[in-house]
């Protein structure tokens, strides 16, 4: 580490080298337990004798300000005039306040990244050449473009090709991208699920446009209720509504192009987690049906994990290039594009989804053996629990170290019904089942 000294010119070396020291740790540039650099590399660092580097160390040990152990390097030993600290060892980073089990939706069990995989393809993607480590094209690594392509073709029916595929650094900013575009196009009115997540209704509304609130049934979105809006576009989660968990039907997917069509306008379909239908094959993605309508967005944040940071879109074509010339630098690195084509390549993505698609489904499952009557269908990393009072149940939950989310703050305005959004993809696979149990525990309890 290279540590900056002003010494004391006045001063015998050793003597002021270890001033020096005392000024920077008194002033706070250097604070506990924070380490030191060798006495070797301090020495070459100000150009003198390791042996006056030793000498001041060692009357900065003797003073208390350092801590010196054969084998380890020094260290700071107090904050300015403070008392020692006596160093910790390294580990993760505590939140007292932090709940012991986790039920909120949204994130998947990161334990189960397949990181040796993973740490393979970004290995062979940093020995692909230097060209990999420059700037990119806007619309993402052609190698990852075509491997997108054709992983949604076979997995989720998805009518596209490399040349209509945009790598984004996750769905909101993939949103965001559109929002601008579509705004700037003319397309001021958006219709949103209702309920839907809070961080769209932001995006959308940051990039000017005006959200037009359509609810959600049984059947999915009320195709009915959109087309009384002034709305040319829509954001839809057709597979797998969130958060209420319904699919859309077959009678209400073909209405939903027919009224894209008809206005002249577009649908966003957010396909968060398609591949998780547990009952039956997953339905194939919406886009299938009408390709120049239909802006098909995915990402790898419930697949792998949202540290990924990966996203994707596949645009109509006469929106590839103007959302194309919106890009500036919003992707996700190269590196870790490549690193994603080559574990889709390989098989290994494919390997992650079943292997992941077979843990939620065993702790849905669980859910239901322990009399839980969940709603939605079986599908996902989330399920529904309807309840009366979804407030008072989250505070009895967050007392038992349960952390709880209920269906109120996805609303558009005031709720339409009450329920917990059951995240049982969150928790490690280690304690997941012991956190299941909790919550049934909890609920069983009021009736």
């Amino acid at each position: 580490m290279d540590l900056h000294l002003d010494l004391d010119a006045s001063l015998p070396l050793n003597t002021a080298v270890a001033d020096a020291i005392r000024h920077a740790i008194r002033t706070g540039r250097l604070r506990a337990p924070g380490p030191l650099p060798s006495t070797r590399a301090l020495a070459a660092q100000l150009a003198v004798a390791r042996g006056t580097v030793t000498e001041a160390y060692a009357q900065l040990a003797a003073e208390g300000w350092i801590v010196t152990r054969q084998g380890a390097p020094a260290r700071v030993a107090r904050d300015g005039d403070g008392p020692a600290v006596t160093p910790e060892a390294p580990g993760p980073p505590r939140d007292a306040g932090a709940p012991r089990w986790d039920l909120r939706p949204g994130v998947p069990d990161t334990t189960l990244f397949p990181a040796p995989a993973w740490a393979a393809a970004v290995r062979a993607a940093t020995r692909s050449g230097p060209g990999v480590l420059g700037y990119d094209d806007p619309q993402g690594r052609p190698e990852l473009r075509r491997a997108l392509a054709g992983y949604l073709n076979r997995a989720r029916g998805v009518t596209t090709g490399p040349d209509r595929i945009l790598v984004t650094s996750g769905f909101a900013d993939a949103l965001a991208l559109l929002a601008t575009t579509l705004c700037d196009l003319g397309l001021r009115h958006i219709a949103m699920e209702d309920p839907c997540l809070g961080i769209h209704r932001e995006v959308v509304t940051r990039a000017g446009l005006t959200i037009h609130p359509v609810p959600v049934d049984a059947h999915g979105l009320d195709t009915t209720a959109l087309a009384a809006t002034p709305a040319r576009l829509v954001l839809a989660t057709p597979a797998h509504q969130f958060p209420l968990g319904a699919t859309l039907s077959p009678a209400r997917r073909r209405k939903l192009v027919a009224w894209a069509r008809r206005v002249d306008g577009y649908i966003i379909e957010d396909d968060y987690d398609g591949e998780y239908r547990f009952d039956r094959k997953p339905l194939g993605a919406l886009q299938a049906l009408d390709p120049s309508r239909v802006v098909y967005g995915g990402t790898a944040s419930k697949t792998l994990a949202p540290a990924m940071r990966l996203g994707w879109l596949a645009l109509p074509p006469r929106l590839v290039r103007p959302v194309a010339d919106r890009v500036f630098r919003h992707q996700s690195p190269p590196l870790d594009q490549l690193a994603l084509a080559r574990l889709i390549g390989a098989g290994h993505y494919d390997r992650q989804v079943r292997r992941t698609r077979a843990e939620y489904r065993r702790r849905r499952d669980h859910l239901i053996a322990a009399g839980l009557p969940l709603t939605g269908i079986a599908a996902g990393l989330h399920a529904v629990l309807p309840v009366a009072g979804e407030e008072p149940l989250i505070a009895r939950a967050r007392a038992r170290s349960l952390a709880l989310m209920g269906l109120g703050p996805f609303w558009h305005g005031p709720p339409r019904s009450q329920g917990l959004i059951i995240g049982y993809s969150r928790p490690p696979v280690t304690t997941a089942y012991e956190a299941l149990d909790h919550l049934a525990a909890l609920v069983n309890a009021r009736r």
